[in-house]
Parts: C-alpha cells; sequence; structure tokens
C-alpha cells in the first residue's frame, strides 16, 4: 500500500511540473526546444535522462544477468560515447545552424528527399519507446501484479499526458526531477546490495560478489574467439554511432541556450552516463547470485524484492520509474516533431498548425509504439533494432554533409535507401547469418555509396558551406 502511495504522488508531481510550464508553449520552438533557453545543468539532465531509460537499467541489467559484463558493450558504453562524440564533434555545428529537427538539416543541406528520408527514421523510436513500455510493465507486474497489457497502456497514456501538456519544457523540467530520485536510489540500492553480501562494506561486498560469480561473466572484452569480439564491437558501434543522428539527441542540442552550454552539456552526461551505467551492471551481477536461474527477466525488481527493506524498495521502485519515464516521455517528443514538421507538413498543404500537428503525432507513435510492445519482443531486442537502423541510414550523411563539401542529394539518398535496406534486410530474414554483422556490412555499403556519388560530380565552390558546417558563423 505504500508502495503504490508513493507512486501516485510520484506520477502526480509529475503532472503538477507539467502543468506549470504548459502555459511557456505558445508556438512549435517553445515546444519542440524550449525556446532555446536551457542551461547547463537542465541541457545536462535532460539529455542524461533521454539515455538513462530501460534500456541501461532494467534491460541491460538481465542481460548481465545472463551473459556478464560483455553485455554492456551497448548499453551503457556505447550510449555513453555517443553523448561524448556528439559533445566534441557535431554539438557546436549543427546548433549553429538554428534548427528546429535534425530533419532540418537534411532539408537544408541535401534537399526535401533527403528530409523525408531522414524522417523516415523516426520509426526507429517505435523500438526505443516499446522497450520502455516493456520494462515498466514488467516492473508494475512483478511489484504489484499488475497485468503486462495493463501496464503497458497506462505506463503510455501516463507519459504522453505530460509530455503533450509541455513538450520540450514540461520534458526537461519532469527529467531533472526524474534523474535526481534515479541516482539517490540507484546509489541506497547499490549500497544495500553489496554491504549485504560481504563484510557490512563496499568493498568486503565487492571482493564476495567477484568471487560467487562464474569467471566468463566478469570478463568484459571477449578475446578468446573472434567471433565473439566482433559481436562485441559490433554492439559497440550500434550504441556510440546508432543515435548520433538521432533527432532525440540533437533537439536537446538545439534546445541548449549557447553552443558551448550544449557542448559541455553532451560531454558531462555522456560521461556521467557511462559511470552510472555501471551501477545496473553490478546489481545484474549480484542477480545472477542471489536469485534463482528461473528468473531471467526484469531481474532488478525481483532482487530488489528479494534483499531490501519495505522503505528502501519504495526508493527503488521510483528510482526504476524515473529512468523508465524519463527515456519515454523525450523518445515519444523526438519521434512526433520530426514526423509531423519534416514528413507529415512537407506532404500535406492543408495540414493544421504546426503545434496541433506534432501532438496528435505524439498520440499516433505511442499508440503504435504500444502495439509493437504488445509483440512481445525484449525491451533489449527492441532497443538494439533502433539502434541498428540508425546506425545504418541517417548517421552518414549527417557527419559527411557536416564535414565535407561534396555530396549532393542524390548522395545523401543512395546512402539512406542503402544502409536502411540492408538492416531492414537481416530484420526480414534473421538467418542469414553472415560472415560480418549486417549493421557493419550496411554502415560500409552507405559510405561507399555517399563518397562514390559525391565524387562523381564537380565540387561546390568553396564559399558556400553547408548549413552547420563549422566555417560557418565563425
Amino acid at each position: 500500500m505504500a508502495l503504490a502511495i508513493a507512486l501516485a504522488i510520484y506520477v502526480a508531481a509529475m503532472f503538477a511540473l507539467a502543468l506549470r510550464v504548459h502555459g511557456q508553449v505558445h508556438d512549435a520552438a517553445d515546444f519542440f526546444v524550449a525556446g532555446r533557453r536551457l542551461s547547463l545543468p537542465f541541457a545536462t539532465a535532460t539529455l542524461f535522462g533521454t539515455w538513462f531509460g530501460a534500456g541501461t537499467l532494467l534491460a541491460s541489467a538481465d542481460e548481465v544477468a545472463a551473459q556478464g559484463l560483455r553485455a554492456v558493450a551497448m548499453e551503457p558504453l556505447g550510449a555513453g560515447l555517443c553523448l561524448i562524440l556528439a559533445g566534441l564533434f557535431v554539438a557546436r555545428p549543427l546548433w549553429q545552424a538554428k534548427l528546429l529537427t535534425l530533419g532540418d538539416f537534411y532539408r537544408d543541406r541535401f534537399g526535401g528527399k533527403a528530409e523525408w528520408l531522414f524522417a523516415i527514421s523516426a520509426i526507429t523510436y517505435l523500438g526505443w519507446i516499446a522497450a520502455q513500455l516493456v520494462g515498466m510493465a514488467g516492473l508494475l507486474n512483478v511489484l504489484f501484479g499488475v497485468p503486462l497489457a495493463a501496464g503497458l497502456v497506462g505506463t503510455a497514456v501516463v507519459a504522453l499526458a505530460y509530455t503533450l501538456l509541455g513538450g520540450m519544457w514540461s520534458v526537461t523540467l519532469t527529467d531533472a526531477v526524474q534523474i535526481t530520485v534515479l541516482l539517490v536510489g540507484l546509489v541506497a540500492v547499490l549500497w544495500s546490495v553489496l554491504t549485504g553480501m560481504g563484510d557490512g562494506t563496499l568493498a568486503g561486498g565487492a571482493h564476495a560478489l567477484a568471487e560467487q560469480v562464474a569467471t566468463t561473466k566478469l570478463t568484459l572484452l571477449p578475446t578468446d574467439q573472434l567471433g565473439e569480439l566482433v559481436d562485441w564491437l559490433n554492439l559497440l558501434l550500434i550504441g556510440s554511432l546508432g543515435n548520433l543522428a538521432g533527432n532525440d539527441l540533437m533537439q536537446r542540442v538545439f534546445s541548449a541556450r549557447s553552443a558551448k552550454v550544449a557542448q559541455g552539456a553532451c560531454v558531462i552526461a555522456g560521461v556521467g552516463y557511462i559511470v552510472v551505467g555501471i551501477g545496473p551492471a553490478v546489481l545484474g551481477l549480484a542477480a545472477s547470485v542471489l536469485l534463482p536461474p528461473s528468473v531471467t527477466e526484469a531481474v532488478l525488481p525481483a532482487l530488489a524484492q528479494k534483499v531490501l527493506s519495505p522503505g528502501m524498495t519504495i526508493l527503488f521502485v521510483l528510482a526504476l520509474v524515473s529512468a523508465v519515464l524519463s527515456t519515454l516521455d523525450s523518445a515519444i517528443l523526438s519521434a512526433a516533431t520530426v514526423t509531423a514538421r519534416n514528413l507529415i507538413k512537407p506532404m500535406w498543404r492543408g495540414a493544421p498548425d504546426e503545434l496541433v500537428l506534432t501532438r496528435w503525432t505524439c498520440v499516433a507513435f505511442t499508440a503504435a509504439a504500444l502495439g509493437l510492445a504488445f509483440v512481445g519482443e525484449s525491451a533489449y531486442v527492441l532497443l538494439e533494432g533502433s539502434y541498428a537502423l540508425s546506425l545504418a541510414g541517417p548517421f552518414v550523411p549527417l557527419v559527411f554533409g557536416l564535414f565535407w563539401r561534396r555530396g549532393t542529394e542524390r548522395a545523401a539518398v543512395a546512402s539512406l535507401v542503402l544502409g536502411y535496406g540492408i538492416t531492414l534486410l537481416e530484420m526480414i530474414f534473421p538467418d542469414l547469418n553472415p560472415p560480418v554483422p549486417m549493421p557493419l556490412i550496411a554502415l560500409a555499403v552507405s559510405t561507399v555509396s555517399y563518397v562514390a556519388l559525391a565524387l562523381s560530380v564537380p565540387a561546390p565552390p568553396a564559399a558556400t558551406p553547408p548549413p552547420g558546417d563549422p566555417a560557418t558563423n565563425a
């Protein structure tokens, strides 16, 4: 009962924050990028909150419990590295371009066809949103016995409702609160689990855990077999580059008050993500020791029920809820903004006001992701699939479009189509099993096609750098 009351109060607080900023949303710029007024602390919090969701806290912990530390290649190592790379290389030029969505970059740099093809990549958010819904529904099922279907629908309705109220403003404020709760809860749970396993100290607990975990599960980088190493590097690449061309990341870059704030927020959030992401990995190892082998999903909630006091369990549940909701609302908003602005609006002459259109698109995306979640895939599989499609498609045109003047719309379109096509081929025919992982093949083909077509036409004049080029606004 106490846990249910705490959860109800927490959800009510999220709605109160969203209502507080509802009046600040006057146009699409406010809804999309919070009027470009986010300070470093808020920009960092919303970046961290976007990343740290069911994929890191729930799904990766399940994978670590089953496979060991090698499962951290994508989450948190790859995803944290993605944020750092964004801060070091792309945040400044893209912020200087004064865009509302990343789709605007493809339109301005390459043309309408590239914009439309990039906007199609918003479908990858369906897997990401569904992963959060699956993770949260599993949590509610373990703790309260809520049927999975009811948990999926309830979570979707809550996240959608307060996202519609304030757009990027409400997402940012709720992210800041959610990340604070998450960090406090995660530290408290780690302390309880580790001190309970050894001599009452963190060091003693860590030593006891290392002794009880199978040696194979303590291997971070598998080097015994080439195939395992290639698979590990493939996951790292998917995690680090797969969402670099994601609108959710760049929406936060565009929301920063300056290019310097955008850069700093990305790097700080990336480093923090990797550091904090070690916690769920450690808890996943502990779950493999403390829980029966039959428990293979939602291991963190099961672990909390086993070792935590009632008060600590409440804190831990709020931390889990914070992680999932902070990612869920961000994904819904990011998917809807790029779809409404860069896909629907250019094709629909009589489209309603952009703000109204985007809100309705939020509803449509949530409903579609909910349908995908009902299919029954695990959160980790949904997450991996969404990252892989992003890596193969938009990544190459973004990087070359920013830092190389060569490349027309034809090069970008070919790169996008081939990248998407090869990745979808693997999804349709999962038994292909080539010697090299399909995402790497897709990335290579996407790159070669762009370069070949870019070199097939004369270079543009040096005096006309592409939107977002580092030379712009120098």
